[in-house]
């Protein structure tokens, strides 16, 4: 099991503007090298204050890369939806060499209604796509003069620059969430899966679907899975839960405003289930993400416990992609967290 910080913005402007929120970020990047953190993680978002900080991964990630020399850069994840392969493919390139090829590509669906309606992208077509959209960027990425007719982007004989520093290109990601097609289809075409359990779903189920989807392609090799929870670490076991539960509970609120759209009428049919996700949602609390192994919050020893029995409960996990710095947390918690972790808990899980 590996560890990674995991960048959620879940800010307004007048509490945390964005060039304070970037600056803390990457000096908490800063410590990863020291500290043993695998990997540095951020999400796309758009127009709400959860997650609209960070509309492109790809920007973040080209400034985490020189702030660590050994962290892998993953985006978590980009949306083909409303991205033109043709441009989203370049900049996977771009990164990839930025970093010295240390990038991991995460792709997801994309899921709010405000998203798509700004973008004027019907939701019914978002498994199109998505589909048709991975499929073309990979293509893209892993040879030259290609030729693509598809439903939304079509081009002939392009060869995308500059060519990607792994090869055949970077390891790529799905994102999955609570539906168990999302699962299966990651295993099927080969691809690791990103995850977030304490959203409503049985992640332990859902992670048994994708393992089964990849043994039954004959994939070679191991599936994948990376888990997106909270962390928060401190000597005192009071402080961190006083510390952490209104921070995440106030997450979860962002989350049932961000997806107000669930609420009104029913979910396209792409969605089903959305809106009873929005619910069980809107039901989660500090202590039902504790329960769900999706926040890790307590003393070293006490945090150490909860990874284990994450560990056993889904099977195996590779990665732990952790927020460290949730909603507006100060910077000043945040860092002694991360270096607390990082010198007590990531070497209990380091191979000797």
């Amino acid at each position: 099991m590996r560890f990674g910080m995991q960048f959620f913005p879940d800010v307004r402007p007048d509490e945390k503007p964005g060039a304070q929120y970037f600056a803390e970020a990457l000096d908490l990047v800063g410590l990863c090298d020291r500290y043993g953190y695998a990997h540095v993680r951020i999400v796309e978002h758009y127009f709400h204050h959860w997650g609209g900080y960070s509309p492109n991964p790809i920007v973040f990630l080209a400034a985490a890369a020189q702030r660590s020399r050994s962290a892998r850069m993953v985006t978590g994840a980009v949306l083909p939806v409303f991205n033109n392969p043709l441009k989203l493919a370049g900049e996977i390139g771009m990164l990839d060499a930025i970093s010295g090829g240390r990038l991991e590509v995460g792709f997801a669906r994309a899921f709010l209604h405000h998203e798509y309606a700004q973008f004027g992208i019907d939701m019914e077509q978002s498994v199109a796509r998505f589909e048709e959209g991975l499929d073309q960027v990979r293509r893209l990425l892993e040879a030259g003069n290609v030729t693509c007719r598809g439903q939304f982007h079509s081009f002939e004989n392009v060869t995308s620059l500059p060519r990607p520093t792994q090869k055949p290109r970077p390891p790529i990601y799905i994102a999955a969430v609570g539906t168990p097609a999302s699962f299966e289809r990651a295993g099927m075409l080969g691809h690791a899966v990103m995850a977030i359990p304490g959203v409503g779903s049985t992640p332990s189920e859902l992670i048994g679907i994708y393992r089964e989807a990849w043994r039954r392609a004959g994939h070679p090799g191991k599936p994948t899975v990376m888990l997106a929870v909270f962390m928060y670490c401190s000597e005192d076991r009071e402080e961190a839960i006083d510390i952490a539960k209104p921070l995440i509970e106030r997450h979860f609120e962002s989350i049932v405003d961000a997806t107000a759209g669930y609420a009104t009428g029913a979910p396209p049919s792409t969605y089903e289930n959305y809106d009873r996700m929005r619910a069980r949602m809107a039901a989660e609390t500090f202590e039902s993400q504790i329960a769900h192994h999706a926040a890790f919050v307590g003393t070293p020893d006490d945090i150490v416990e909860q990874l284990h029995a994450l560990d056993e409960t889904m099977g195996g996990c590779d990665h732990v992609s952790m927020q460290v710095n949730f909603n507006d947390m100060p910077y000043a918690l945040a860092e002694r967290s991360v270096r607390l972790f990082g010198e007590t808990v990531i070497p209990r899980f380091t191979p000797a």
